[in-house]
């Protein structure tokens, strides 16, 4: 395995992890959301993460420069990450009285969005550590690759 693996498989993990954190400021943004172009409040949503066996190469776009691959004999291949789906939580809505309000039903409650904000702050800081986590594998991947061209020069 090359350290081009590591960027590679890294690349897939801040990619999901964005798309993941991206979710995470909607569903804050939405929690008092009542009223979507699809009726009823909106509903939480969460990216549903797979495995990947092969993922273009970082090498790939390196080609590009001089016609030539940086590995000749690489395989190209890596594990990473990347988001299979984007689904909606089916759980119901928060059902909160408040009879004064528009959207209130007969009985006085109305449907909130199914959006617990302490999972969601969890989750927050869940895929920021795992963004960093990321960003620190690229950075030693980039700081061993220096200490080989060191060796070279």
């Amino acid at each position: 395995m090359s350290l081009f693996n590591a960027l590679d498989i890294s690349a897939t993990g801040l990619s999901a992890q964005r798309i993941r954190m991206n979710l995470i400021a909607e569903n804050l943004a939405n929690i008092n959301t009542v009223n979507t172009p699809q009726g009823g409040p909106y509903r939480r949503k969460d990216a549903i993460f797979v495995s990947l066996d092969t993922i273009q190469p970082f090498s790939h776009f390196l080609k590009l420069f001089k016609g030539k691959a940086i590995q000749p004999g690489w395989s190209g291949t890596a594990k990473g990450v990347k988001v299979a789906n984007v689904i909606e939580d089916n759980k119901p809505a928060k059902m909160i009285y408040q009879p004064q309000h528009p959207n209130a039903n007969a009985q006085g409650y109305v449907a909130m969005p199914n959006i617990d904000i302490v999972s969601e702050m969890v989750n927050m800081i869940s895929a920021a550590r795992a963004y960093e986590a990321n960003i620190t594998v690229l950075s030693a991947a980039k700081s061993m690759m220096q200490k080989a061209l060191e060796i070279g020069g």
